[in-house]
């Protein structure tokens, strides 16, 4: 599995295993979730993706219950904070909000810690742009994180361009990545600036939802589903490792963020970096995702 350098101190797996359903699995049990972390280490991925919000505030504590020290050095923890929502710790609040304040930034990494049973995050992104941000004070928390060493880099999730600037701006630390929505069903970042502005930059994106959320797979979109699976049977990988695969090739070094509680596909995520994929394939299959032929 290939690697990505995010900074001088840090590089992730080039596929991510995401964690947003590990509470949503009848089996939360330190031994099944060790099983399938030890099923993407088997693979070379080393890189899990959570979130304080994952599991209503509970998938942190899911995973740091089954880490052991040997474990936790083996991987890389990718996590997020300033959701605010009615559940979990958080279930007096009077709506849902977002807070990247400096105190709730400083007291999501300490939760974090606490429930990962760990001394460091390897990442730590905001997960959503908030309007009543003070750029200032956010960007003092984030910096102040790292320079303690409980964060080794910090980025974003779904910023625009300019969000991403206004926050820069008035930091220390530079940021390492944006993950946003990306897929065949939602590729509008490749047009929009979200990509070009990543890449002019040289920050690698991360990529959640890559396969849509199971809508890549819908009747509406046989004609794609028929061409993945055309290019999948060559090569003997199924439809969902192609659609992947096309992240992949793409010259931004796009981190796909692939979840699933189930063993057997957890053991197939690497099936998509067996795809070198050409130009003419990827327009190919960009095409059947248009719905029509580039101008």
């Amino acid at each position: 599995m290939d690697r990505i350098r995010l900074t001088d101190q840090l590089d992730l797996s080039r596929i991510v295993y995401g964690m947003w359903r590990l509470g949503d699995d009848e089996n939360t049990e330190p031994e099944y979730v060790r099983a399938k972390i030890s099923s993407c280490l088997d693979q070379g991925i080393t890189t899990m993706d959570q979130a304080d919000i994952y599991g209503g505030y509970m998938a942190e504590e899911i995973l740091g219950n089954a880490l052991t020290p040997a474990l936790r050095n083996k991987i890389e923890i990718v996590t997020k904070c300033g959701i605010v929502a009615p559940a979990g710790r958080y279930a007096n609040a009077r709506v849902k909000h977002y807070d990247t304040g400096h105190a709730h930034i400083l007291a999501s990494v300490d939760h974090s810690l606490r429930l990962m049973k760990t001394d460091r995050i390897d990442l730590l992104l905001i997960h959503r742009p908030d309007p009543f941000m003070d750029p200032h004070e956010t960007g003092a928390a984030l910096d102040e994180v790292v320079a303690t060493g409980k964060v080794r880099a910090v980025g974003v999730s779904n910023f625009r361009p300019w969000d991403w600037t206004l926050l820069q701006s008035a930091m220390k630390t530079p940021l390492s990545t944006n993950q946003i929505e990306l897929s065949l069903m939602m590729h509008d970042a490749f047009t929009n600036g979200d990509i070009a502005f990543l890449q002019e930059r040289g920050i690698p994106p991360m990529a959640w939802s890559p396969l849509g959320g199971g809508t890549l797979f819908a009747s509406s979109r046989a004609e794609l589903r028929r061409a993945l699976e055309k290019f999948g049977a060559a090569r003997g990988i199924d439809a969902a490792a192609v659609a992947v695969a096309w992240l992949l090739a793409h010259p931004a070094r796009i981190l796909p963020v692939l979840g699933t509680n189930n063993l057997d596909r957890i053991a197939r995520i690497s099936d998509a970096a067996k795809f070198t994929m050409d130009r003419e394939t990827w327009f190919e299959i960009y095409t059947h995702a248009l719905g029509n032929e580039v101008a």
